[in-house]
């Protein structure tokens, strides 16, 4: 059998959950479970963070899943209705939908739902992605309230920059000051803001990279904020490579050795979620040293240095990201970030869950 192998941890997502609760104070946690939970599995996401608040996820496939696992808390979904045809859904599934634009709330108007449901108004405050102008926020929330299919309304807005030097303030102030009067309850803190900035928790936050065990934060590793990964993607050594200085190793030989240089060539590609772009020098973890990436990243192999491995050969154990190696510094080496990586784990992957 081929040796790569994702290792799941139930307990790390747990664990993470509670760092997550230790920053959050008063605020209610969303667990955030799209993308079939970051990769990890919607059903293993589901046990590990049995303790959240409530769940949130993209789709109404994703939502319905998490019903059919027994999941009795609130869950929402983060870009609402995509038409009318889905508010028995929303009724049957009891979801929260976020509505962001006028389409939205004309379907509740000419489709009441047949028992009135909570819903989320985003308000776009500088990230121009998905939300009404914050400027229409009186006509708005007054619309909504008069909706007869609206039980229950909370305000909400997402964070450019909450992992930026330029930080939530510059949206959050507005955001507070404009809606403050309609006193309703409010969301905003992702993964980076519930962090970082205690003034943006609200009502309800909604942690999502932090749950996986990666770092928000360029600057701050995911151990610094006492996370632990949830993901860990392995291979062995499958093949032992010498060559001489001038020799180039892979396709386009990207790499050319300086020196007699002994590579490793690892069971794992592109084709299993390793980025194709990832450069040589990106460090990966051999025999429990640490090592760098050789030359290009191939479908189905990679190749690393055993300069600094002298024990390492064939069936050697490799660590792509996870235990060991920070996903966080893959991710930066490759230019890339550590959601895109955690999302791309590959079907064909096999996955050992742990506790």
């Amino acid at each position: 059998m081929r040796p790569i192998q994702a290792r799941i941890s139930i307990g790390a997502m747990a664990h993470n959950l509670r760092v997550a609760r230790s920053h959050a104070g008063d605020a209610r946690l969303f667990a955030v479970v799209k993308a079939n939970a970051y990769g990890h599995g919607l059903s293993r996401a589901r046990r590990a963070l049995a303790a959240a608040d409530g769940f949130a996820v993209l789709t109404l496939e994703e939502a319905a899943n998490l019903r059919l696992m027994g999941v009795e808390q609130p869950i929402v979904l983060l870009e609402g209705l995509f038409g009318a045809d889905e508010i028995a859904a929303c009724v049957e599934l009891d979801l929260w939908p976020v509505l962001h634009r006028p389409a939205q709330l004309d379907w509740l108007q000419q489709q009441p739902p047949a028992r009135p449901l909570q819903v989320f108004l985003k308000f776009d405050t500088g990230m121009h992605r998905l939300g009404f102008p914050l400027a229409d926020h009186a006509a708005v929330v007054a619309r909504t309230k008069r909706l007869a299919g609206v039980a229950g309304i909370t305000l909400m807005t997402h964070f450019a920059q909450a992992d930026e030097a330029a930080g939530v303030a510059w949206q959050l102030r507005p955001f507070l000051e404009e809606l403050s009067a309609h006193g309703l309850p409010w969301s905003s803190a992702n993964s980076a803001a519930l962090l970082r900035y205690p003034e943006s928790r609200g009502a309800w936050a909604r942690p999502g990279l932090m749950l996986y065990g990666a770092s928000p934060f360029a600057e701050t590793t995911a151990d610094q904020l006492g996370l632990r990964p949830a993901m860990t993607l392995r291979s062995e050594i499958i093949g032992v490579q010498q060559l001489r200085a001038g020799e180039g190793v892979g396709y386009g030989q990207l790499f050319r050795a300086d020196r007699p240089t002994a590579v490793g060539v690892v069971a794992c590609g592109y084709a299993d979620g390793y980025p194709r772009h990832a450069p040589t020098g990106t460090p990966v973890l051999v025999d429990g040293r640490v090592s760098r990436t050789l030359g290009r990243v191939s479908m189905d192999m990679l190749c690393v240095d055993l300069s600094d491995c002298p024990g390492a050969g064939v069936g050697s154990p490799v660590v792509l990201w996870g235990e060991g190696m920070p996903v966080d510094a893959v991710a930066t080496a490759a230019g890339t970030s550590s959601y895109e990586l955690l999302c791309a784990l590959a079907a064909r992957v096999p996955v050992e869950e742990t506790d």
